[in-house]
Parts: C-alpha cells; sequence; structure tokens
C-alpha cells in the first residue's frame, strides 16, 4: 500500500505546478504538462516499468486514459474529474481510486459535445481495446496540429521514490 505523505506529495505538486499529471513510482516523482493523455501514453509506450504499481494524481481522467492506467499496471490514481466510463474500467481492472468529482464523461474544450477520445473509447470492451484507438487519436492529432506533442515532457521532478507501507 502507497504511503499517505507520497500521495499529499504528488497532489501538492499537481496543484503547485500546475501541470496536469503526476506520477510517483519507484524512480522517483514525474510530472506532465502536456494535454489529453499524452503523457501517460508516452509514459506506456517509453517506460512502462514507471506505471507499475505507481500512485498516479492527474486533472482529468477518461476512459483512455484509465485504460492507460490498467494497462501499465497502476496501484491508485486520484482525479480532480472523473467519467463513469473511467471510474468502471479502473474497478474491473483492481485499481483503487478517489476523485473530486464524479461525472458522466468526459467533455471538450469547447464544452460543447464528449471529449473525442471519450467518445471514440466508450464501445471499447476493455483497456486493451482501447490502446489502438488512443494511438490512431495520438497520430491523427499529431498530423492536424504540427509541433503538437513537442511541448515539454514528463519531467521528473523529486528524486523520492515512491515507499510503499509495510
Amino acid at each position: 500500500m502507497i504511503k499517505e505523505e507520497n500521495k499529499r506529495e504528488c497532489l501538492r505538486l499537481l496543484e503547485e505546478l500546475g501541470c496536469s499529471c503526476v506520477i510517483a513510482s519507484s524512480d522517483g516523482i514525474h510530472a506532465g504538462w502536456r494535454r489529453g493523455v499524452a503523457d501517460l501514453h508516452a509514459c506506456y509506450e517509453e517506460s512502462p516499468e514507471r506505471l507499475r504499481g505507481a500512485f498516479v494524481a492527474d486533472k482529468v481522467v477518461g476512459k483512455a486514459a484509465a485504460a492507460l492506467l490498467a494497462l501499465g499496471r497502476v496501484e491508485e490514481l486520484h482525479a480532480r474529474v472523473l467519467s463513469r466510463p473511467a471510474a468502471a474500467l479502473l474497478r474491473s481492472n483492481g485499481i483503487r481510486y478517489t476523485a473530486d468529482a464524479e461525472v458522466p464523461h468526459i467533455i471538450n474544450r469547447k464544452g460543447t459535445d464528449w471529449c473525442p477520445l471519450e467518445k471514440l473509447c466508450d464501445h471499447a470492451p476493455d483497456a486493451r481495446s482501447c490502446l489502438p484507438v488512443i494511438r490512431s487519436f495520438l497520430e491523427t492529432m499529431a498530423k492536424a496540429e504540427p509541433g503538437r506533442g513537442s511541448e515539454k515532457r514528463l519531467e521528473k521532478v523529486s528524486g523520492k521514490a515512491l515507499e510503499n507501507e509495510p
């Protein structure tokens, strides 16, 4: 079980740094600033061991982000906003979670419709089925918005490794 002080540190950093997510794992605490699931996806693809057994604090978690957390075998999540489909996927994968608010679905940045990735993953039966959808979406967005993804990447913000309670 993850120590409460580590969880509090992640939540403090999420607030103070203004980042989108904070990941506490055995190799320290990392923060991400990119939009959507970009940082979680990069972490899953490039450093999957960082997610295994980690505590993640995130601003907004929809089904796609939850799928990446499940595939990465994260131990626990705290989200400011969590969609019901994400909560169901986390539960079905045995991931403990808390949320400041649970909503029917994540909405897009304009507030006019569902988040496009939430909509695309809506009917996926499990986390594994979401992965090709996420990859395709991120590739399409990178082509549509040159420079997207070149923003500040996941960055180590503390060398303090995740400690578990005995």
